[in-house]
Order: structure tokens, then sequence, then C-alpha cells
């Protein structure tokens, strides 16, 4: 361990710098905690914010049943020359779907 003084970082305000080098040791220990869990408060909330941003941006249809997902989409599948819309994802290697409804003519 050198006997020299650590070098503050350089973006570090010269009121907060000088304010440390005024301090004790267990004032230090104590800055030291306490800016750790702030910075791990801060890291957190700005996770919890970009994950409420994406799950606005994913919102689920009304229409959309409980049991399917939210990432599902609506296709056409012709069965005896019938069109219906069904749900469709995909969940791992496989595609699952659900009945929606039947396509109308007119559309």
């Amino acid at each position: 361990m050198s006997y020299d003084p650590p070098t503050p970082p350089a973006n570090l305000p010269t009121e907060i710098v000088n304010t440390l080098n005024e301090s004790d040791p267990e004032r230090l220990r104590d800055v030291a905690t306490y800016a750790e869990a702030l910075a791990e408060h801060k890291e957190r909330e700005a996770r919890l914010e970009e994950s409420a941003n994406q799950e606005e941006v994913e919102e689920r249809p009304d229409d959309l049943p409980d049991d399917v997902p939210a990432k599902a989409t609506i296709t056409i599948k012709k069965i005896n020359d019938n069109r219906y819309y069904y749900w469709q994802w995909r969940d791992g290697k496989s595609v699952k779907s659900k009945y929606k409804e039947p396509v109308n003519p007119n559309e």
C-alpha cells in the first residue's frame, strides 16, 4: 500500500473532494457505505423504469385471452374453404395456436 494520498477522480467536484479530505476515517467509511447503497438504489430504480417503459410498449390487446402471451400475433388459417383467425406464438421450438374467431368475409 502506498503512503501517498489517493488521487480523486477527475469528475468529482472540488467541494466534495475538500469535504472528504477534511473527514476522519470513520466518517469516510460511512460515506463509502452510503454512496455504494445509493448507487445500487439508483441503478435499481433505472432498471425498474426501463422495465416499465418496455411493458408500456408490450401492452396486451383487450381481446387477448389470459392463456395467450402478449407476444402472440394473429394469423389466418384456411380450413375446409373457411378462414379463421388464430392467436399464434412461439413456445421454445414449437409454435402454439389458439382459435380467435372466423374471418368476416366482408373484410
